[in-house]
């Protein structure tokens, strides 16, 4: 069980900064490999998924990619290069595998509307955001507890 006294839970401010760090990252790797298979006349269309590269792209791997991230390092690239980690919020251990992927679909709930499951975070005593809530888990600082 964790200590409440000894952990420090990661803001909101941080938390942002980890997410802009892994959305260039995924930019960096994946606008690359978006181009050699499309063309520059990708990026000109709509929003629709135009093949199965797209569903490859733009939902199973950022999907077993992050998960992955979360339960081997505790958290993606962002917040292991901002010394946080998401855990499990009673326990204090890795979160499970169904913790992990119901966390990243609860990003959903967070989003919609207007992304107040996210500013939740700023009010949150432990600093979570509603897809923390929702799975169980806290985001804290390496460093602590």
């Amino acid at each position: 069980m964790m200590n409440d006294n000894l952990v420090q839970y990661a803001g909101f401010w941080r938390r942002f900064a980890a997410t802009l760090i892994d959305s260039l990252l995924i930019a960096l790797v994946m606008l690359p490999m978006l181009l050699a298979i499309y063309g520059a006349e990708y990026f000109e269309g709509g929003a629709e998924i135009k093949s199965g590269w797209d569903l490859l792209f733009q939902l199973v791997i950022p999907l077993a990619l992050t998960v992955w991230f979360w339960r081997r390092y505790l958290g993606t690239p962002g917040k292991v290069l901002l010394k946080v980690k998401v855990v499990d919020a009673e326990s204090g251990n890795a979160m499970t595998n169904g913790q992990a992927v119901g966390r990243y679909f609860a990003y959903l709930a967070s989003s919609l509307p207007l992304g107040l499951g996210f500013v939740w975070i700023v009010f949150d005593s432990k600093k979570r955001g509603w897809h923390d809530i929702i799975c169980r888990t806290v985001v804290i600082k390496r460093d602590a507890g």
